[in-house]
């Protein structure tokens, strides 16, 4: 089984700012000269984390990530203001043009799945494949099963949990509930809400209990940004048309893409990457058996690491190719 490849340093930072009053974190690191591939996080509003540019092989990959707006070491950090899909799209382009790069590898996780479809279907000419984990198609369906107690049915201890801060009246809709909490005055609240809604998701996240990941999403820093962010798209429907995805997935044709979900995956259940793969049938879809929905579980990071490699040999093999 394969795991992580060694660990390695950036051999440059930026900070981009963006229109809308947003500065970005973006970093590079692996070979300057290889094949250039954006790591798209999740969340929204989970930022980029120690592990996140070891998925790659340094000596063929120009390994590029970026902390969406809000999130991580971008500023103003859990701002909500002018931060939208559209925007995080736009960004993503930004970042392309200031590097340098004409076409580029997109690597994204749960909401990085999202948006670096959102992207591709934007901008197919720009994208050389896609390794997607967890797929999030962000349907109403998929909001309700983790955040209206679909999930809950499993994990019930910890639903109490994620309960507590709601009260009784108001539970019947918890993402506008949360939302009103995480956005009003009352900073205790805030951070307490905060702290409840990211331990649900980190709890939930992997197949056996992880501490780990847990104390991950416990960190206030981290906590903050991803509820506040979270609640905000969620509310607002991810700022997507009705099944956008997938009524857009012909636009992704004759991209080269792997698809990894876990079977287990209670965060965004394993129907979400059928139906993608239903609607772009080019895709490969692994399912990784003994695993649930986080990107550091081994067998993901098994597949995952396969998949750059595989694509590594793909992309390289039609150069020499049209060379």
């Amino acid at each position: 089984m394969l795991t992580f490849y060694p660990e390695i340093k950036p051999y440059q930072r930026h900070q981009v700012p963006v229109p809308g009053g947003h500065e970005l974190y973006v970093d590079e690191s692996g070979n300057p000269d290889g094949i250039p591939v954006l790591f798209v996080h999740g969340g929204p509003g989970g930022g980029c984390g120690k592990y996140d540019r070891r998925y790659f092989d340094p000596e063929l990959y120009r390994i590029i990530l970026f902390d969406q707006r809000g999130s991580g070491r971008s500023t103003p950090h859990a701002s909500l203001e002018n931060n939208t899909t559209p925007d995080l799209v736009a960004d993503m382009e930004v970042i392309r043009a200031r590097l340098g790069v004409e076409k580029w590898a997109l690597f994204g996780g749960s909401w990085g799945s999202t948006l670096s479809l959102v992207y591709a279907e934007t901008y197919p000419e720009r994208v050389l494949g896609l390794i997607l984990r967890g797929i999030f198609l962000c349907r109403p369906k998929d909001l309700q099963w983790f955040y209206q107690g679909g999930a809950a049915q499993v994990f019930p201890d910890y639903w109490q949990d994620f309960l507590q801060p709601i009260a009784e009246a108001d539970r019947g809709d918890l993402i506008h509930a949360y939302y009103r909490l995480l956005t009003g005055d009352n900073d205790l609240l805030k951070m307490g809400a905060a702290k409840a809604w990211s331990l649900w998701e980190g709890r939930c996240a992997t197949l056996r209990p992880n501490h780990d990941v847990v104390e991950s999403f416990a960190k206030p820093h981290k906590a903050l940004s991803l509820a506040c962010i979270e609640a905000h798209y969620f509310v607002n429907h991810a700022f997507l048309e009705p099944d956008q995805i997938v009524n857009r997935a012909h636009r992704l044709s004759g991209l080269p893409g792997t698809i990894i979900h876990g079977r287990y995956d209670m965060v965004c259940p394993l129907d979400n990457a059928f139906a993608l793969q239903k609607a772009w049938p080019e895709a490969e879809l692994q399912i990784v058996r003994e695993a649930g929905h986080s990107s550091s579980e081994p067998g993901i990071v098994d597949a995952l690491v396969r998949a750059t490699d595989a694509l590594a040999r793909r992309l390289r093999h039609d150069e020499d190719h049209l060379a």
